[in-house]
Formats: structure tokens, sequence, C-alpha cells
């Protein structure tokens, strides 16, 4: 790591405090490049498997229920790894950022490769995707995922400041990639591509490369203070098995992981189903407008959610506004399903879902750090790798799962997948049976009712923001007795 002493390779961000500088292009330009790339395979990638590809019936349907659980086991362990591998790291621009810079250039290359499947046996290809999706997501995306989670935590210990930034960061998160991805493919993308291969590697090479330049960019203009200010006195070398103990023993970073787990399984379901259940329950196939109509209402809020979540949060507390927010989440949930082909009644129900899901959006990562800190003043160490390895399994084991299980629902419920006509250049949706089309009904909005409820009661005993800045000032008294005894 000697490398990152270069000048070249040194942070733009010299200030002390938090600059505007560092929130506009650290924060919410410099991930977008990423987090594009992500939100496209989120809710696309499986589309391409099963509609481009048509791999639905591989090995009876079991292909694409397995592949996806094995990987993600596979890439939570690489979570795991990286995460010591933060922790372990020492260089003068920090021990996350540098690891932004690697994963800038892998992400193109690995993202390009997962589309670029060979037109040969159905035996190669599944190799391909095999190991093509594995080398994005399991060492490319988990480099950046990792090192990025930990931006805000390590980014300052002014609560201010880093609710600023969490917002900022989940602004890219959830309305640049997700106003994209959610608008303007539906309306615009996807009718164009239909299924036609070669139109889905043009546009995704596309996608894949822009997120080099924007990457590099988070790199220069973020800076890691809290890991700066420990200096010579640092006591993060713990044995991971200490770590793990004060982490298991810890009511807060226990109720907040088991909570994540919940939220990350309801948002997989239903952003896996998304599509499928627009093209066949709510409209027609790639119509261009009823993905757009169903988004529309999601970006709506999300663009609100910018000036009053965290107004609200500061008045009456992150944990208290995200509960409340989870009870709209549950009322807009059950009016869709209700009535799941009522465009109208759908809409209503989204818009409401929305804007109750905007505090979980916002502030969810300024709760997490105020855990991360709650952590260091109990143990006197930090443990930033081991809980964003065990963040970043939660959601990759997550997404295998619902992948898993929503595919084998699709080849046993009869799923048929669109026809694409060389000769017109136009692709052809079928209609699925009843069985089908209940089952998107169920992943999309019915799942994420029930989650809703258990997030609720969890939340309940996440009382973690009660005296967190005193003990943030016990943690820098300690600090500097620490220092002057190096």
């Amino acid at each position: 790591m000697m490398l990152f002493n270069s000048s070249l390779l040194k942070t733009r961000i010299v200030s002390d405090d938090v600059t505007r500088k560092e929130r506009w292009l650290g924060y919410l330009v410099g991930p977008a490049g990423a987090l594009l790339l992500n939100a496209v395979l989120a809710t696309y990638l499986n589309v391409y498997y099963t509609d481009v590809l048509k791999l639905t019936g591989v090995w009876n349907g079991v292909f694409l229920m397995i592949f996806p659980i094995i990987s993600k086991i596979i890439d939570a362990i690489t979570n795991v790894i990286m995460g010591q591998i933060i922790d372990r790291t020492r260089t003068k621009e920090g021990k996350a950022r540098p690891w932004l810079l690697l994963s800038a250039f892998l992400m193109p290359i690995t993202g390009i490769l997962l589309f670029t499947v060979p037109s040969s046996s159905e035996t190669i290809q599944v190799i391909w995707i095999i190991i093509s999706y594995n080398l994005f997501y399991s060492i490319a995306y988990t480099i950046y995922n990792m090192s990025h989670t930990l931006m805000v935590p390590l980014s300052t210990r002014n609560i201010k400041q880093r609710g600023a930034l969490s917002v900022f960061n989940n602004i890219s998160a959830v309305m640049i990639s997700g106003i994209i991805v959610a608008l303007i493919f539906p309306m615009l993308i996807m009718p164009m591509l239909g299924a036609s291969k070669s139109e889905w590697i043009k546009l995704m090479s596309i996608v894949s490369i822009l997120a080099f330049p924007l990457t590099v960019m988070e790199y220069y203009f973020t800076k890691e203070r809290v890991t700066e200010e420990a200096g010579e006195a640092a006591t993060y070398d713990q044995p991971i098995r200490a770590q793990f103990k004060a982490l298991l023993r810890d009511k807060y970073w226990t109720v907040i992981m088991i909570y994540y787990v919940f939220y990350t399984l309801g948002t997989n379901f239903k952003n896996n189903a998304l599509v499928y259940y627009c093209n066949y329950v709510l409209g027609s196939y790639n119509d261009g407008i009823t993905q757009t109509l169903v988004s529309v209402l999601g970006g709506i809020p999300m663009g609100i959610g910018i000036i009053a979540v965290w107004p609200l949060a500061k008045k009456f507390g992150k944990r208290n506004v995200t509960m409340a927010g989870f009870v709209f989440y549950a009322i807009g949930g059950v009016i869709c399903w209700i009535a799941p082909k009522n465009l109208i009644l759908v809409l209503i129900g989204q818009f409401i879902k929305n804007i109750g899901g905007l505090p979980c959006a916002y502030v969810f990562m300024a709760l997490f750090a105020d855990v991360l800190d709650h952590i260091e003043w109990k143990y006197s160490f930090r443990c930033d790798g081991l809980s964003a390895s065990l963040y970043s399994v939660v959601t990759t084991i997550s997404v295998g799962i619902c992948s898993g299980i929503m595919n084998f629902c699709m080849a046993n419920t009869g799923y048929i997948a669109p026809e694409y006509i060389e000769a017109t250049g136009k692709t052809i949706g079928a209609v699925q049976n009843a069985a089908t089309q209940n089952m998107f009904t169920f992943f999309f909005v019915g799942i994420e009712v029930i989650t809703a409820v258990i997030l609720i009661a969890l939340l309940r005993h996440l009382d973690v923001e009660k005296n967190i800045e005193k003990k943030q000032a016990e943690i820098k008294a300690r600090q500097m007795v620490n220092e002057r005894s190096v």
C-alpha cells in the first residue's frame, strides 16, 4: 500500500469539516456510476437470463434457482474476507478508500462479461454465466460495496455532517440510479431492446464503462477523518473472534442487522418481481407506460424526502421517524395487494408506500454509523470492516435467495418467455397463467406488507441515538489519553 503515499493519489479533500465539494462530488455524483450499474443489474439481469437467454427451463428450472444462491454464498464469504482486509489496510489515504480505486478498474470489465455470453451449447453458457457472475459480484462489486459502505461511518463523527452525507449518499442510490433505471429504462430503453441480445450487450457495455470515471471521482473527493483521528493510537486490530463476540453481545448491533435482513428480503423480492409484475399483471409486455407510472410514484416521494426527512429525523429522532414511515409503508402495500390489477389503486398504494419508505432510505446509514460509534464506546475498538462485511453478507445472500426462489416459482408455475422475431426486430410477450400472475403479485406487493410490520416491532428496540453525542465525546477523550501515552 506504499503506492498511496504518492501525491497523485491523495484525496482532494483536506478540510477537517465536511465540504460542499465532498458532499456533491464524493457522495452524490461519484457513487452514481457503480450504483447505476448495480441498480440496472438488480432489476434487469434476471430478465436477461429468463427472457433473452431463455434459461428458465435449464435443468428443469433448478439452475436459475441454485446458481444465484450458491453464487451469493461465495459472495458472502468474499465479503467477510474483504472486511478483514479493509480493517488491516494502513495507508495515508485511509483503510477503505484505496479499494474504491481498484474497484473502478474491475467493475467495467466484469460488468461487460456478464452480458457477452457466447451463443453456444447450454453447458458453455452455464459455465460462462457462473464465472462472469462471480467475477463481478464476488470480486469487483464486493470490493466497491465494502469500501463504499464505510465512507459515511468513517467520514466524520459530527452527527449533523454525517447525517447530511447519509442523505446525499442515498440521493445518489435512490434518485440518480433509481430514476434512470425505474423511469428511463422502462419508458424508452426496454421497448427498444426487447429480447435482442446484441442490443443488450451494447447498452450494458456503456453502463459498465460509465462506472470507471465516476468511481475515481468518489475516491478523490472523500476523506476518512475517523480513521485519521486515531493516528498512532489506533486499536482496531482485534482478532475476528473478539470482534464477533463484541458485535453479537451488543443489543443495538443485533437489532439493526435483523432489521436489515427483513428489509432486504422484502426489497429484493419486490425488485425481482417489478418488471414481470408490470409486464404480465398490471400492464402489457414492455408497453413503456405501466412500469414508468409505477416508478414515478416511487421517484416523486424520494424527491420530497431530500427536503423533509432529515429535519424530521433531527426533531423526532431517526428511529421514530423510520417507525412512523413503515406504518404508511404497510398501508400502501395493502392497498396494492387488494386490487393488484387496478392501475389507479396500485398507483395510490405505491405513492403512500413510498412516502413511508423515505426515512429508511435516507437515514439508515446514519443509524448504522451511530451503532458503530456505540460499539467503539463500549469495547474501545471499532468493528467497521467486520460490520460492513456482515452487512454486505445480508445483502448478497438475500439477493441470491430471492432470485432463486422466484426463478424456481416461475419455472414451476409455467412462465412463458417472450419471443424475439429476428426478421422484424420486434419482441412479442406471452400471456401468463393465473398462478404465475399471483406469484408475481405476492412477490411485488405482498411480502413487503409482512416485513413492514416486523420492522416496526424491531425498531422499538433501536434507541441507540440516546446519549450518542456523550459517548462520542468519551471516545475522543480516551483517544487523547492514548495518544499522550504513545
